[in-house]
């Protein structure tokens, strides 16, 4: 039989896909799959969960979480030679990745995606720091996801970010960076910097029509413009970042980021390093199940 594993996060977003656990293993068994459950317990478990289920060489990884926790399992994979087929129960508050990949949160129509789907090979980025999915950032509002009381996010869903948000709106960072990427350098002060691989970021749309494929991630750097940050991101926001004269968007396949400022880093939601970051996309590196209009959509060398 093919061999099947769910890893899952009990603590992600309403704490309730132990309710659907039944269900989900009796959907993927009929389907001809041997399947196990594995629940995380501390930070950064999903990662070993991962790379021991691709050791082992599982067919399937079926994952229900947040965007940390489906980041956790991209770093236990990508070390791994074995690269089995991603399926995708997404269960946080914001669910970028979800968003980007038109993924439900209904644990049926998402299940329907994973045994019904098609494989796409997908790009991640590898950084100093360690493997991302969709997003690497440093500046304004990037600390929301984290900082976030756990309790709020679980009675107000994405309207806690907002109110975290809105704490931040007068505290806006000015950062001195240099950006060395492929067609030359970005130097200056700079008040939000996005490494995107991505539609969806906080759920906004930053990048309109994103290739998840090409090797080529997009930067998006807002310089620092005193008293106008905050109406140039709401701006941005709407008609998206590249009609802005005080924001740059590049497509690159490497970056090197540099910047003392004291700031950590956003790594796919989660809370990562301060300092300087090396980036490098790593071309079509995973296998997710999406639907095909999806795929025809995003994934435009497959």
């Amino acid at each position: 039989m093919k061999k099947c594993l769910v890893i899952y996060n009990p603590e992600s977003g309403k704490k309730d896909f132990v309710n659907h656990l039944d269900y989900v293993v009796k959907r993927l068994e009929d389907s001809g799959y041997n399947t196990s459950v594995i629940a995380t317990e501390k930070p950064r478990h999903a990662i070993t969960i991962a790379k021991d289920a691709c050791m082992s060489n599982i067919d399937l990884l079926v994952i229900s979480g947040g965007d940390g926790t489906i980041h956790e399992c991209i770093n236990g994979i990508a070390v791994c030679d074995n690269n089995p087929r991603i399926g995708y129960i997404p269960s946080g508050t914001t669910c970028d990745f979800a968003r980007t990949l038109k993924i439900p949160k209904n644990v049926r129509k998402a299940m329907d995606i994973i045994l019904e789907g098609e494989p796409v090979k997908m790009d991640i980025a590898k950084s100093n720091s360690g493997y991302f999915l969709y997003v690497n950032c440093i500046g304004t509002y990037v600390d929301i996801s984290y900082v976030t009381d756990s309790k709020l996010k679980k009675y107000l869903g994405y309207f806690a970010y907002i109110i975290t948000g809105l704490k931040e709106f007068f505290t806006i960072p000015m950062i001195k960076t240099k950006i060395e990427h492929d067609n030359g350098i970005l130097r200056g002060y700079f008040s939000l910097i996005m490494v995107i691989n991505s539609r969806k970021v906080a759920g906004f749309n930053m990048i309109n029509k994103p290739v998840l494929d090409d090797g080529l991630v997009d930067l998006v750097a807002y310089r620092y413009v005193p008293l106008f940050n905050n109406l140039i991101y709401f701006i941005s926001f709407i008609i998206g970042p590249k009609f802005l004269p005080a924001v740059y968007r590049i497509q690159t396949s490497k970056l090197k980021i540099y910047t003392d400022h004291h700031h950590k880093w956003n790594t796919d939601g989660e809370e990562s390093n301060s300092g300087n970051l090396n980036i490098e996309v790593v071309k079509q590196a995973i296998r997710v199940i999406v639907r095909p209009n999806v795929k025809n959509k995003y994934f435009k060398e497959q």
